[in-house]
């Protein structure tokens, strides 16, 4: 494993010389092919580390198992595809080898900042990544809306960088090591029970809930919508994910029951803003935005219920959908073909059974573990799912043919799910032993809220004319909403640049 170890981090040199090579005016931009090829080889390597490591190695500042390499190998795949992308993408701009650079450094430190097994240099490497992060966001000098953006995405970045190095100190300080693998054995445990160890935990909680684009932190995240849009897909799968990553690193030691409500709460409210905003807006990368807010808090949901392997494998299965959806949002259109109602008696017959199949199911799956918070959760999200899906799929069919179509699609999808789920489980099954005792009453909270927004949703369908409907979707709009000053429909800087180039620009 040494020996991988070391190919590994010096094709991650190799890369990041290319990065800076092609910064050069004099070499060719067709080098960027070349550029592609070199990127590629950490990829290879990183692969082969996740199939064969099969136990955890630390190597000096290095702890290797099977989540150090899933990450890098995540990280570094989608960094290759997106900057694949860019090349046809952003051919042409002002700032094109810059993209390239900056892209190969963010995702090699992103995917090196999690190999790390010690504190401080993760902290660093962190660190950088949102450096990295704020300066593609700017890159566009001429464009002052992304500087703008920029500025403040890095402010709120600092802050939650900031939360994460004291957590990090104050960890030295409680244990007196900077080593991650040994901060949770014999009495360093112990220590983490102190006011000291609530402290470190909300400093945790601060650091993810940021750049994961939590309520009261969301409104970063909405206003990032005018940056290019490989850097919006990087930014939605490699960068707001992380808060699984640093909860899971650290999952012996948060175990407040106080903090864990807190981050529910916090969660659970995310989850119900962020399906509003994506439900009310008419933008399609606001409405990716919106479900990426709520995605994320499903996701921090999964931390605080001390279900680690699941948050990993739904940070990773987020990522590559949304890094999907943002390359394709240039070309997506909106079609809004109301499904057949000639008999509308029949479909609203379908629709009850398939509600009534989903409560089933539900059920069933509850009662496997009908102790576990998290399997209460998971039942409601997969009856309400079930039977969003039947209705879509199933009962609004175009006939026998359509619904049996239909039926075939939702199983094929259901066992696809339940297969990889169970997949990335067994990969992390060290994880699975961190299970947190989660407060009933906070777990009361959150089926309380989802309740609640599942019902506001169901009576918001059947009265769309009262005022309270208004108000709500009044309220959905301005949070969804980011900063005047930080919107422009036709950038000034195009226009500029077509009177120059002797074009007519209404």
């Amino acid at each position: 494993m040494t020996y991988l170890l070391t190919l590994f981090f010096i094709s991650i040199v190799l890369a990041v010389i290319s990065g800076i090579v092609y910064l050069i005016p004099k070499v060719p931009t067709r080098y960027v092919h070349v550029h592609l090829v070199i990127v590629s080889i950490p990829v290879f390597i990183a692969f082969i580390g996740l199939v064969f490591m099969n136990e955890m190695i630390d190597i000096g500042f290095w702890h290797l198992d099977t989540l150090s390499w899933l990450l890098a190998f995540f990280i570094l795949s989608i960094g290759l595809i997106l900057q694949r992308f860019s090349v046809r993408y952003l051919d042409g701009d002002a700032q094109y080898r810059k993209y390239f650079a900056l892209f190969t450094f963010l995702t090699t430190l992103a995917s090196v900042a999690w190999l790390s097994n010690d504190l401080r240099l993760m902290t660093c490497l962190w660190g950088l990544t949102l450096f990295c992060l704020t300066l593609l966001i700017g890159l566009n000098a001429k464009w002052q809306i992304t500087k703008r953006v920029a500025r403040s995405t890095s402010v709120i970045f600092f802050v939650s960088w900031l939360a994460l190095l004291i957590a990090m100190f104050m960890t030295y300080n409680v244990t007196g090591e900077w080593n991650q693998s040994l901060i949770f054995k014999g009495d360093n445990f112990a220590q983490f029970k102190s006011w000291q160890g609530i402290v470190i935990q909300l400093l945790l909680v601060l650091s993810v809930i940021i750049p994961a684009a939590q309520w009261p932190f969301h409104k970063w995240l909405i206003e990032s919508v005018a940056v290019p849009t490989p850097v919006s897909a990087i930014m939605h799968a490699g960068i707001v994910n992380v808060g699984g990553v640093i909860l899971t690193r650290f999952a012996p030691i948060f175990t407040n029951e106080w903090v864990i409500t807190l981050l529910i709460i916090i969660a659970t409210v995310s989850v119900l803003i962020g399906s509003g905003i994506s439900l009310v807006h008419v933008d399609y990368k606001r409405q990716l935005v919106g479900s990426t807010i709520g995605q994320m808090g499903f996701m921090l949901i999964q931390c605080a219920l001390g279900v680690y392997s699941a948050a990993i494998v739904h940070l990773i299965l987020h990522g590559l959908f949304k890094a999907t959806l943002f390359l394709r949002s240039g070309s997506a259109v909106r079609h809004f073909d109301m499904p057949s109602r000639m008999n509308e008696s029949v479909s609203y017959i379908w629709v009850l059974l398939g509600r009534l199949l989903a409560i089933i199911i539900g059920i069933m799956f509850w009662l496997m573990a009908p102790t576990n918070s998290y399997q209460i959760i998971s039942a409601l999200i997969l009856a309400w799912s079930l039977s969003v899906s039947w209705t879509q799929l199933v009962a609004f069919g175009e006939g026998k043919l359509g619904r049996i179509i239909g039926l075939v699609a939702l199983v094929i999808v259901g066992a696809a799910y339940f297969a990889v789920h169970h997949l990335f489980h067994d990969l992390l099954y060290q994880y699975s032993i961190y299970s947190n005792e989660t407060p009933l009453l906070a777990v009361i909270i959150m089926v309380i809220l989802l309740l609640i927004g599942s019902g506001l949703n169901l009576w918001i369908g059947r009265n769309q004319s009262s005022k309270f409907v208004t108000i709500i979707y009044l309220w959905l709009i301005h949070i969804g909403e980011a900063k005047t000053q930080n919107i422009e429909t036709h950038p000034h800087y195009l226009k500029n640049h077509l009177f120059k180039g002797g074009y007519k620009h209404d």
